[in-house]
């Protein structure tokens, strides 16, 4: 990518569009996600459950606006980011504010809030937020992901990854567009947060029997390529590097690889085991360092671990580090979640 072609991308920061129609959060959706990531908490499967802890249906997973957003975010990398022939995930934060349940309707925004260049490299950051029937915004989710350009994909990749992909009839070639650019910018307008997240009572611990430098108890979550090819169809995410081989090597990684979201869930699905109430965060943030190899035969090995970095008794809330290994690598570069306790 030329500087100019560069700046021109610069000079798209702001581009806005709302999704053509709402997205409706089904109850069986809810739970074939919480079953991709393998997240067993009873708020994401039975509905009395979910009613014990207040909510009005099953909770969806923290990671599950990754859905919506990724189909709204199609339409950003094939005609307003435009000169990447394709791109790397490299950090999501999620914000909360408050849970979302089977049932909700929502409205979805995508807009590309940054693109900064560092080392060579630029680093694109789109937000989706969601928001309700109410105009509530009920939840925020910020992708960053790296931009690679013709120079750093081999060619061969491109058309072996097409051949490979799933034919589908609404998806353009990243960054083929053919129509004039038009930047479109979001409406001026009050903004309503929901105020679910910090108002309800959260099925937590109490804030004073935790302390820092409390420990979350380890937790192994095993990864084959099935739950890899599971996970690919419940998402959307159709990239071959997650279920074939060659392309994978091809692509210059040493096997197939796991989704980014995909362990990031499953990280979500750890945290609130242990405190109880996956609708009791406010902010998940995770920065990719490595991806989990997952070979044909034996599959992966997840350890994921934390501990109670600061407390705010003016709050009651609480920042939990989270960390996640596999083959010996650390694969989460710094996770953080925010917490809130009875």
């Amino acid at each position: 990518m030329t500087t100019t072609e560069a700046s021109a991308i610069e000079s798209r920061v702001g581009h806005y569009y709302q999704m053509d129609d709402t997205y409706l959060v089904g109850r069986e959706k809810v739970r074939e996600y919480a079953r991709a990531v393998q997240d067993s908490h009873p708020a994401h499967w039975d509905v009395a459950a979910a009613a014990e802890l207040g909510y009005s249906g099953l909770v969806a997973p923290l990671t599950f606006t990754s859905v919506p957003g990724m189909a709204c975010n199609r339409r950003m990398f094939e005609s307003v980011v435009v000169g990447y022939d394709t791109y790397v995930q490299t950090e999501e934060v999620f914000e909360q504010h408050r849970p979302i349940v089977a049932g909700d309707e929502l409205h979805v925004d995508v807009e590309l809030t940054s693109v900064r260049r560092i080392a060579g490299r630029d680093l694109i950051t789109v937000t989706n937020t969601f928001t309700d029937t109410a105009g509530e915004r009920v939840h925020t989710l910020h992708t960053t992901v790296v931009g690679l350009t013709a120079e750093d994909v081999d060619p061969a990749i491109k058309s072996a990854v097409q051949n490979a992909m799933m034919h589908d009839a609404y998806a353009l070639p990243i960054g083929e567009s053919d129509a004039a650019y038009h930047k479109t910018v979001r409406p001026e307008g009050e903004v309503r947060i929901a105020e679910g997240a910090t108002t309800r009572t959260p099925g937590t611990p109490s804030f004073d029997d935790v302390r820092v430098g409390d420990e979350l108890p380890v937790r192994h979550a095993r990864l084959s390529r099935g739950d890899l090819v599971n996970y690919s169809g419940v998402a959307g995410d159709a990239n071959p590097i997650h279920w074939d081989e060659n392309l994978a090597k091809l692509a210059g990684l040493p096997d197939v690889i796991a989704h980014g979201m995909l362990t990031m869930g499953l990280g979500a699905g750890f945290a609130s085991a242990w405190s109880g109430d996956p609708g009791a965060v406010t902010r998940y943030a995770v920065r990719l360092s490595a991806p989990a190899i997952v070979p044909a035969i034996d599959g992966a090995d997840i350890e994921f671990s934390g501990r109670i970095k600061s407390l705010d008794p003016t709050t009651r809330t609480g920042v939990v580090v989270l960390a996640a290994k596999s083959g010996g690598r650390k694969i989460f570069g710094l996770a953080t979640m925010n917490v809130r306790f009875r």
